[in-house]
């Protein structure tokens, strides 16, 4: 017992010493933040809608709960997201980049999902919140043909030696982004290469410009009257 902790306070000196060098070059390695008292790592409706939607991925359910400790540990550091990517900075034994390709959504796939909304989205803020009718609410997460993609859609590329197709390091990013959506749910559309203004009516384009001009992000807004929720629970 004394030398796994001798051995895990090695792994961590070498893991700050390793930030320290990297903060040094200019990269900031932000841990994000996750839930450490709640059951739940996200929140509202689009984080959540995620996060159930990894756990239906059976073929990686030995994976998964990895990922989930790693992220509450805070050892997801710096998570971006962009048009069909995913990266960041996770603390194991030493710092890995995981950097995960997700292909964009097909366009036919969009298009079924833009003919299924007319007439069912109001605003840019019911969409992002999820205030949806629960008939395009299960088109938008159904498992094969909604937004969310699929495991062969999918491949991973981490630094660790770990040559499983999904190590705990991806697995953590993934869940991630569950967390993130919670304050940008914009992202998801941007990760699968789409415009969420699509879904909109064309009455409604002032509002959806007057949304993008702040990149959609719900970082400043009050998100436990908006979405109807106790974020400090």
């Amino acid at each position: 017992m004394s030398w796994d902790r001798e051995e895990k306070q090695e792994s961590q000196e070498r893991i700050q010493r390793e930030l320290a060098k990297r903060r040094a070059r200019g990269e900031p390695l932000l841990p994000l933040p996750a839930p450490q008292k709640s059951r739940k790592l996200s929140h509202t409706f689009w984080g959540q809608a995620w996060c159930r939607h990894l756990e239906t991925w059976q073929h990686y359910e030995a994976r998964l709960p990895a990922g989930r400790s790693y992220l509450r540990q805070g050892k997801v550091l710096d998570l971006t997201i962009a048009p069909g990517t995913l990266s960041a900075v996770v603390a194991g034994s030493q710092l890995y980049d995981t950097l995960i390709h997700i292909r964009p959504l097909e366009t036919d796939r969009w298009q079924e999902i833009v003919h299924a909304s007319q007439g069912q989205v109001a605003s840019m803020l019911d969409l992002l919140t999820g205030k949806l009718g629960d008939g395009l609410l299960s088109i938008l997460t159904h498992p094969d043909h909604g937004l969310f993609p699929r495991p062969g859609e999918i491949r991973f590329d981490c630094t660790c030696p770990d040559h499983a197709d999904l190590c705990k390091h991806a697995s953590a990013v993934l869940y991630g982004v569950g967390t993130l959506l919670d304050t940008r749910p914009d992202l998801l559309f941007t990760l699968r290469g789409v415009d969420q203004a699509d879904l909109l009516p064309a009455a409604s384009a002032d509002s959806a410009a007057s949304l993008s001009q702040t990149g959609g992000d719900l970082q400043d807004t009050d998100l436990s009257q908006l979405f109807g929720i106790d974020l400090g629970e």
